[in-house]
């Protein structure tokens, strides 16, 4: 047999349980409506006599079987359930000796064997109970909530006691015994229907209607003991009459409690709720301590009632005491950051504003951008977290400002550059493939900055100024590396893209470039023809026209380029301007067919200046033409191979200059 047949066979088993679960629980119905026919109506003194006496230990075992047959092979709650079909076996066990041996004593023995039997019902519903809770609570269950749940049922049995314990006690008689028996029943169903109570109450576990059944069930069997216990002390009891229906009609109900489906709600008490709760079952226990003073209760009930305060009171206290940890914890989360523990933004402008006097440190990671690319967030989120801890024992204050932004706080006797080299130090941190340094600033309070938004600003200004020299440092640094690799491969081309990179730059101060964006043209020039590394000899060096295929590698060497320029992370713009060298102003050059200004600028200035060069220089292919051919040439492509604006410039700069570099 296949998994899948055993799967279909366990299941077509469980089926024919739950059928015969529900067929057992329907005949316990049955019984009940009978029963209760016979007590209010009648069908005849025979029959009445025989329902009273047999259904009553029938209807409690067919309940039972019902439950037994609903969780056999379901180990889900089972354990709870079978408790509660072993306290209603017990109940019809003594129910069968009571009709089987007692029916027709006189007088009748008290206590009996019966009654053993019956008391044995509390017991194992109390484990159940528990059991069933402590499943369906799982591991979310607070003190508080258990504490809500000790108050309800206090403050239900406090009541309960005082309604049903003295009379029961004044009008028992007997021996000890028999007292201890008579007041077990009433304090047995005190004790189930306070930890139902307790149990389903708002901020103890999510209600279903499965709490409601059982407690339901309980305040059956706690009504008819009662009234049972009142009128056998008083010797009104008669059998036949409805109060019999009471211990079948609770058992049906027990029995329907494993049937109806969970209908959960949220369990944790919100808002008034949580409130109400405590506060409803507290001024229930003081009701009873009110009214001992005009009409004496029974002791138990104090003591019900004295307990159910004091568990009120620990409430009291144990939601203050956590009230305010949460607030020392929320106060303490506003100024933390979350991923590294260390302090955060608004804490450090707290700081400041107080000493107002020493060194700020600010710091921002250079490479981490490629680092989280690489190796996703979740390392990058761990790589910060190493970091911060590491900054951690830096200075008098360490902070992350957000993202990959740090800084720390040393006190007015602290030297600047030191304080700042070891919080570089720290957030420092090299592996295979990458290496993590940082840029920083650093002001001297008050001497530099009065306030702690001026300091800030001075830090950051300071910071950025040096990330963008050693950003420079290691663009030219990588591009020196690449135009000497460009040079061994194809030696011809380095005078071209010299040539390029000194009109590109004539040409971009003519257009009022600023100093970065020079020289970042300047890296675009000097770079744009590197992916001719990859070209063939024999397609560069070729006389002739080129065919569809080899102009299919040419058109390659622009992503090429982007490649081997955008390895190295300080180049990673210039490697985009790069890819872009061979883009037309109408759109239709490549790689990526952009249009006008979709074009870079420095990308559109490259374009014109290696155009000129080429024109003017010996080609395999062709020869050399006069720089004013070429600027007409320039001209009628201006529009729709070149953008307008710097073919005027490139002309302004070339009309000015005696000659341009070959």
């Amino acid at each position: 047999m296949g998994l899948r047949d055993a799967e279909n066979a366990r299941m077509g088993a469980r089926s024919r349980l739950d059928l015969l679960g529900l067929a057992l629980f329907g005949l316990a119905v049955v019984c009940v409506a009978v029963h209760a026919f016979s007590l209010l109506v009648g069908f005849g003194p025979a029959l009445d006599e025989l329902a009273d006496r047999w259904l009553g230990p029938l209807v409690p075992m067919l309940a039972a079987a019902s439950i037994l047959a609903r969780f056999v092979g379901r180990p889900r709650e089972r354990t709870a359930w079978v408790l509660v079909a072993l306290a209603l076996i017990l109940w019809s066990a003594g129910e069968s000796w009571y009709s089987v041996v007692l029916w027709d004593a006189d007088p009748m023995p008290f206590p009996s064997v019966a009654d053993g039997l019956w008391l044995g019902f509390y017991p194992c519903a109390v484990a159940a109970l528990l059991l069933l809770a402590r499943g369906r609570r799982g591991g979310d269950a607070s003190r508080v909530s258990w504490l809500d749940g000790a108050i309800g049922g206090l403050g239900i049995a406090a009541v309960g006691a005082a309604a049903v314990f003295a009379p029961i006690v004044e009008a028992t008689g007997g021996s000890a015994l028999a007292v201890a028996t008579n007041l077990a029943y009433p304090l047995g169903d005190l004790l189930l229907v306070a930890l139902v109570i307790g149990l389903v109450c708002p901020a103890a576990v999510r209600v279903d209607r499965t709490w409601l059944a059982l407690a339901l069930g309980f305040i059956l069997f706690g009504v008819t003991d009662s009234v049972y216990l009142f009128q056998i002390a008083e010797e009104t009891y008669a059998v036949g009459t409805i109060l019999d229906a009471g211990w079948v009609l609770g058992a049906a109900v027990l029995a329907s409690a494993a049937w109806v489906p969970e209908t959960t709600r949220p369990g944790a008490a919100r808002g008034w709720s949580a409130f109400a709760f405590p506060v409803v079952f507290g001024a229930l226990a003081l009701g009873v301590l009110v009214y001992d003073h005009f009409e004496p209760v029974h002791l138990l009930a104090l003591a019900l009632a004295v307990a159910c305060l004091v568990a009120v009171l620990g409430r009291m206290t144990l939601v203050f005491r956590e009230n305010m940890a949460m607030l020392a914890s929320s106060r303490e989360d506003a100024v933390t950051d979350p991923l590294t523990g260390l302090w955060n933004r608004r804490r450090l402008l707290a700081d400041l504003e107080q000493e107002g006097h020493g060194v700020l440190v600010l710091l921002d990671l250079d490479g981490f951008k490629s680092y989280n690319d690489t190796y996703g967030h979740l390392a990058g989120d761990a790589l910060l977290d190493r970091l911060g801890h590491g900054l951690a024992t830096i200075g008098t204050g360490a902070y992350r400002m957000g993202g990959d932004e740090f800084c720390v706080l040393g006190g007015r006797d602290v030297d600047a550059a030191v304080l700042a080299a070891e919080a570089a130090s720290a957030l420092h941190e090299r592996g295979e493939g990458f290496e993590i340094t940082c840029s920083y600033g650093f002001v001297a309070l008050p001497q530099e900055a009065h306030d702690a938004s001026s300091a800030l600003r001075l830090a950051d200004r300071r910071m950025y100024a040096q990330k963008q020299v050693r950003r420079a440092s290691a663009g030219r640094q990588s591009k020196d590396v690449l135009i000497s690799a460009l040079g061994e491969r194809h030696a011809s081309l380095l005078d071209h893209v010299a040539a390029v990179a000194e009109l590109a730059l004539d040409v971009g101060l003519y257009l009022g470039l600023a100093e970065h964006e020079l020289e970042q043209l300047r890296h675009v020039a000097e770079l744009h023809d590197v992916g001719k590394v990859a070209i063939p000899d024999a397609i560069l060096q070729k006389e002739g026209v080129l065919n569809d295929e080899e102009w299919a590698f040419v058109h390659q060497h622009t992503l090429i380029g982007e490649r081997i320029v955008g390895a190295a992370p300080a180049l990673a713009v210039v490697a985009r301007n790069v890819r872009s060298t061979h883009e037309r102003w109408d759109g239709l050059g490549y790689p990526d067919g952009l249009r006008g200004h979709e074009i870079p600028l420095a990308a559109r200035i490259v374009a014109v200046c290696d155009t000129v060069s080429a024109m003017v220089s010996e080609r395999p292919y062709r020869e050399a033409v006069d720089l004013p051919e070429a600027l007409a040439e320039l001209a009628r492509c201006a529009g729709s191979q070149f953008d307008p604006d710097v073919v005027a410039a490139a002309r302004a700069v070339l009309t000015g200059a005696s000659a341009v570099a070959a």
